[in-house]
Parts: C-alpha cells; structure tokens; sequence
C-alpha cells in the first residue's frame, strides 16, 4: 500500500513540469501573436493561466515536507486550512473547471446565437467573466475548506460530520455535476447546429474562380467563399473544445466518484491504487489541453509557427 503513494509525489511532480511548460507556451503564444488575440482565446488563455498555476501548486505541495505532528498553535491553524488542505491547489481547478463552462459558452452563443454574440461578448464583460471564473475558485473553495478542515492535537483533518458530508455532495454537483450538465447539452445543441449550417451552405454553390477556363471546371478546386471559411473555423474551434471536454469528462470523473463514496461515510484508504490514479488524472487535466491545441487547433498551430518564425499559410489566420 506504500508505494504506491511513495511514487505519488514524483508522479504529480512530472505531471506539474510538463503543465507549466505546455501552459506556458500557450499563454505566450496568444499573448505575442497578433491574429491570436480573439474573444475565444482570451478564455483560453485564461485556462492556459489557472492551469499553469495548477501545475505550480501541484510540484509544491507534493515537494514541500509536511510536519507530523504539526505545533499546536493558531498559526498552524491557517496552515491546516490553507495550504494542508490544498486551497490553492483546488481553487486552481474550480477555475479551471468554470473557465471550460465560460469557454464553452461564448461558443454556444456564437454558434448558436450569433447574431447577440456581439453585443453580450464584449471587452468588459470578458474581463468579468474572467474575474468570476478566478473568484468562483476562491470562494467555493475557500468555504469549504474553512467549513470542513479542523485542527486538533496537532493534527490537520477533515470534519466526518453530517454536515460536512452534505457540503461534499453540494460541492460536487456545483463543481462537477452541474458545468458537465451543462456543457454536454451545449455541445451536443452546437454540433446540430453546425451541421444544420453545413447543410445550408452547401446547398448554395461555390463561387467560380475567374481564371477558370470554360470547359475545364470539373477537375479544379473551388475557392472558399466567407460563409464557408468562418464555418470550417467554426468547426474547428468547435472540435478542439469538444475534445477538451471529454477529456475533463475523462479526468474528472473517478475522483468526483470517490470523493462522493466518502462523503457520504465509506471509507476508503488515500494509500489505494485507484484513489492514487484518480487523484494523479485530475493533475493530468491542466496538462493535456495544450497538446490538444498543439495538434487539433489550427489557429494555435499558425500561431506557433509564427512565433518561432516559421512561414504559416494566410488562409484561416483570423480564425474564429
């Protein structure tokens, strides 16, 4: 049962190295390219940013030597609640997690309601909802840690009361339960809409180019009109996201599983395999959208490309 939880620390150390270098990466790369500062990106960079903090506070805590027992003074008191319960750590992916449901909603609004996407997506009320999503972590967070951690004898634990158990499982349906809800219906209203927009776009004809000869059209290769363009970047954007998702579905899954089966009074050892995995795949959360990016998001690619100097085509680099 030990060694498990002995790898455990070089496991969440590995896992915090390569988030902070892939979230690094994306946050610099919005941030110095031009055509990458939409309202789209604006949120995902915001991820990118909670993540790399995520990632941050993940290598600390599991690095930092913890005292056992711990001095039985108030100071450790603050430490009980702030730091051994991994405040930070999870205000990071209660961010996180409400950044994704934001991200996904400007989406779902300009997909699905384009024509008020101007009009509620503006510069200020971008930097609100950025406020929010970083206010929703602490908040949350730091109500349930003052709520449910206690300190006695020196010893930093978690209350077992009724009422502790019942903020669990509120806990649970607002962080997990209710964003997956909801991202799930509008990913799935999205991709009916764009379909129904592929329809109606490819019942009118493509534009002929000009210089096309009479009599030679059948072999050649329609240009893209605007309506076309924006769709299939739509789509794109669409996919990625679509991807980040299912694999936040992925990650955070087994925890929110275990996490409920102890909150409501099983017990089940942190020295456990499956709870080490768990634990482990919502680390993974704030690492994997960067390659998702890196391989799925046209527009991060010519970003990159850009950056690094590479020549990049000039289809597609206005993007969303």
């Amino acid at each position: 049962m030990a060694e498990p939880m002995l790898a455990l620390p070089i496991v969440e150390t590995i896992i915090g190295v390569i988030g902070l270098t892939g979230n690094a990466i994306v946050v610099i790369v919005i941030c110095k390219v031009k055509f990458m500062h939409t309202k789209t990106n604006a949120f995902i960079c915001n991820q990118a940013v909670v993540d790399f903090l995520g990632s941050l506070f993940l290598i600390v805590t599991s690095a930092l030597p913890v005292p056992d027992p711990l001095p039985d003074n108030s100071g450790y008191q603050i430490v009980c609640l702030f730091w051994l319960s991994e405040f930070f750590l999870w205000a990071c992916y209660t961010s996180s997690t409400y950044n994704l449901v934001f991200l996904t909603c400007e989406r779902y609004v300009a997909i699905v309601y384009p024509f008020k996407y101007v009009t509620l997506y503006t510069r200020k009320s971008i930097v609100g909802m950025v406020a929010i999503v970083w206010l929703l972590g602490l908040i949350l967070e730091g109500a349930y840690s003052v709520m449910t951690n206690r300190f006695e004898n020196g010893q930093c634990f978690r209350s077992t009361s009724v009422s502790a158990q019942v903020l669990s499982i509120v806990i649970i349906v607002v962080h997990f339960l209710i964003p997956a809800i909801f991202m799930l219906f509008s990913y799935s209203h999205m991709a009916v809409e764009l379909k129904r927009s592929a329809n109606r776009v490819g019942a009118v004809a493509p534009t002929v180019s000009a210089y096309s000869a009479p009599g030679n059209g059948e072999g050649e290769e329609r240009p893209e009109n605007a309506e076309q363009s924006l769709l299939r970047a739509r789509r794109n954007v669409f996919r990625t996201l679509l991807l980040v998702f299912i694999t936040f579905l992925v990650c955070w899954t087994p925890m929110q599983i275990i996490f409920f089966v102890t909150s409501v009074g099983l017990r089940l050892y942190h020295t456990t395999a499956i709870y080490i995995t768990s634990l482990s795949l919502v680390g993974i959360s704030s690492c994997t959208n960067p390659f998702i990016y890196a391989f799925k998001y046209k527009q991060f690619q010519r970003g990159f490309l850009f950056l690094i100097g590479r020549p990049i085509q000039a289809e597609d680099t206005p993007g969303n």
